[in-house]
């Protein structure tokens, strides 16, 4: 944690709203499903933010996680060390970001290093994390461990074929973005140029 005083004022009211965005059952699934993917003897950490933050903090579980997402023998990064030293576990935490972009995670859905070295922000955390396993689920790639049912499965893309006659058809159409011209007349206008006539 770095060493920082309490926040007032407008930065107090910022960083409560951050952490009302933070989800206590979805911390609960993310942590089953890091134990299932690793599937390694992973000790279980006690519920809550503060808890779940420091589970993760040193970046080895993430970079476990990311490894086990991949075929053996193919895993993004190569070494886990399990340093106490505070730049080492910081730049594990960095390699599992570029791994998780690679392996097809937006970069909006990804946090930033300190918003899990310092906890500022542990539901961003928790979006890239859930990003993650939704991506897992989708490619289907059988190195998903766990209950699909975990993970909601991503879009795929879904391609229409119109016939030539179909697509003809549609040049004819004004579309409703277009507007309408129901109901529109020209009665009771006048010419340019005449003087509006008051009754």
């Amino acid at each position: 944690m770095a060493n920082r005083g309490p926040s007032y004022g407008l930065s107090r009211e910022v960083q409560e709203k951050i952490e009302q965005k933070y989800d206590p059952e979805l911390e609960s699934k993310l942590v089953n499903w890091i134990i299932v993917q690793c599937g390694e003897q992973i000790e279980h950490p006690p519920p809550g933010r503060q808890h779940f933050q420091t589970w993760l903090m040193d970046g080895t579980l993430l970079c476990k996680l990311i490894n086990s997402l991949h075929p053996k023998g193919n895993e993004p990064i190569a070494k886990i060390s399990e340093s106490k030293m505070a730049f080492k576990q910081m730049e594990q935490i960095s390699q599992f970001l570029k791994a998780a972009e690679i392996y097809g995670v937006r970069t909006t859905d990804i946090f930033q290093t300190v918003d899990l070295w310092e906890g500022k922000d542990m539901a961003a955390v928790q979006r890239t994390l859930m990003a993650l396993g939704s991506l897992a689920v989708t490619k289907d790639d059988g190195c998903y461990k766990g209950d699909p049912s975990w993970f909601h499965r991503k879009a795929q893309q879904n391609r229409r074929g119109f016939s030539e006659e179909q697509l003809r058809q549609g040049q004819n159409v004004i579309g409703l973005q277009m507007g309408s011209n129901k109901g529109a007349s020209q009665s009771g206008m006048t010419g340019y140029g005449m003087p509006r006539q008051i009754i």
